[in-house]
């Protein structure tokens, strides 16, 4: 549609910008918003700041910049999501600062370590007061530009166990699934002096925050609630899986030390992949679950701005 103007244009762009938003909100909710569903919706349509820039992301990656040409739909639409996604993340701007006092030397590591595997980056890793370590950006960005890109060598996936001395075992174990390979391999990885990933596990901390290392403080305050129901039931089945596994493993110490394999660094490894894996797709279409250095400390606020 050549020659977009006057008032008629106008509501036409908008009554497309909101059917997109529509299928966009819809495309991108996650399972928290699902589980709410119109609960958590605003009168506008909006579920939340995440969601309302996803949707507005993922229709704006749907108009290639090649194909729009001036004064069309198209190129409005691209304009007017540009607008959008400006007065959302706007609207939740708060400033942080960032605290001189933590030295990301081990992040800062991990940084150049990707560098030199071919991980192109404009952040860095630093420690955001009242927010923990994240990553910030070393120059402006613009809408659009790539802040970080890694290539599959520098990720980790089943790939590394499958070509290791794990394989042949873990294949002949019945329900074994790549998840839990997964697990075993990082279990054993991390303590690996001569791992290409060494800079990768030096960062990571020794603790994480997740339900399933909650203290008896916080326990107490969920006394009664189904939250802590589900992290108890969850706890439970994670031992019942280790204590049928450590038999199984407990054959071949060669390969799995049994000092590598406790219950603490079984459940550290899992509270790692539920807090720091992401789903990748690959170039054959596949989705695995995967950890990705550096990108593990893109801590997803939306809504947070470093100055």
């Amino acid at each position: 549609m050549d020659g977009l103007s006057g008032p008629l244009a106008q509501q036409l762009l908008n009554a497309a910008l909101q059917k997109l938003l529509q299928f966009g909100r819809i495309t991108n909710l996650d399972k928290v918003e699902v589980y709410f569903g119109d609960d958590a919706c605003t009168p506008a349509g909006v579920y939340s700041v995440r969601n309302e820039i996803s949707a507005l992301t993922w229709i704006f990656s749907l108009i290639p910049a090649s194909s729009c040409k001036p004064q069309t739909l198209e190129a409005a639409l691209r304009e007017a999501l540009e607008v959008r996604i400006g007065e959302v993340v706007g609207a939740e701007e708060k400033e942080a600062r960032v605290d001189d006092s933590y030295r990301c030397e081990k992040e800062s590591r991990l940084v150049e370590w990707g560098q030199r595997n071919g991980v192109k980056t404009k952040l860095q890793i630093a420690h955001i007061e009242g927010y923990g370590r994240g990553a910030i950006a070393t120059e402006d960005l613009k809408f659009g530009d790539v802040a970080l890109e890694i290539p599959i060598s520098s990720i980790i996936s089943e790939e590394y166990v499958y070509n290791s001395d794990m394989q042949p075992i873990l294949e002949k174990i019945d329900g074994m699934t790549s998840e839990t390979m997964m697990l075993l391999w990082t279990m054993r990885e991390k303590h690996n002096l001569e791992s290409k990933f060494k800079p990768y596990f030096d960062s990571l901390q020794e603790s994480f925050c997740t339900g399933l290392s909650f203290g008896v403080d916080a326990i107490m305050v969920l006394d009664g609630t189904l939250l802590l129901d589900e992290i108890m039931q969850s706890k439970e089945v994670l031992r019942e899986r280790y204590d049928e596994l450590i038999p199984l493993l407990s054959n071949h110490k060669n390969v799995f030390p049994p000092e590598m394999y406790t219950w603490e660094h079984y459940l550290w490894a899992c509270e790692l992949y539920y807090s720091n894996s992401m789903q990748i797709k690959f170039p054959d279409g596949n989705l695995k679950t995967c950890l990705i250095p550096v990108a593990g400390f893109l801590n997803h606020s939306v809504s947070l701005f470093s100055f």
